[in-house]
């Protein structure tokens, strides 16, 4: 990262990975154009999960190139009287797949459900019942992971 003083601390990257609820998944799209998505995710032990239908140009783009990016944006206050923006945000590169193993797969959605609706069991089961088999779990490992914010942001003792 060029501006070291804007680099957030790695706590404070993943506790806004723990914190926010979508941000915008980058792959290699077709004809090597870049193909950005947004989506709800979930994280857990230094990876992020996402829920998909079966086919489609995400899905497509997964499959044909593993390298992927995912930007969070924790803050985004624009003051126009000083021509700028008071940002706070959040990228993770790494490698992307489908999870395969059933178990796994399960245990994912479960999370991912869990997080959006929490302490509601049987509306998930009854949810997964009906619409697992139809759903793809994708992993994204994450194998560098930035966070930055604006300089107005930064605190004195950093």
């Amino acid at each position: 990262m060029r501006r070291i003083r804007q680099q957030l601390a790695s706590e404070q990257t993943v506790a806004i990975l723990r914190q926010a609820t979508s941000g915008t998944l980058a792959l290699l799209g077709d004809n090597g154009y870049p193909y950005a998505v947004p989506l709800s995710y979930v994280y857990s032990d230094g990876k992020l999960y996402f829920h998909s239908a079966m086919t489609g140009h995400k899905v497509d783009a997964i499959r044909r190139c593993d390298k992927a990016s995912f930007c969070v944006i924790d803050r985004d206050d624009v003051k126009p009287e000083k021509y700028t923006t008071y940002f706070r945000s959040v990228i993770a590169f790494g490698r992307i797949f489908i999870i395969e193993d059933e178990a796994e797969r399960m245990a994912v959605a479960r999370m991912l459900g869990n997080r959006y609706n929490p302490n509601n069991d049987e509306a998930l089961q009854n949810e997964l019942k009906h619409g697992f088999d139809h759903m793809l779990i994708i992993c994204l490992e994450i194998e560098h992971l930035t966070g930055k914010e604006a300089i107005e942001l930064v605190q004195p003792h950093q």
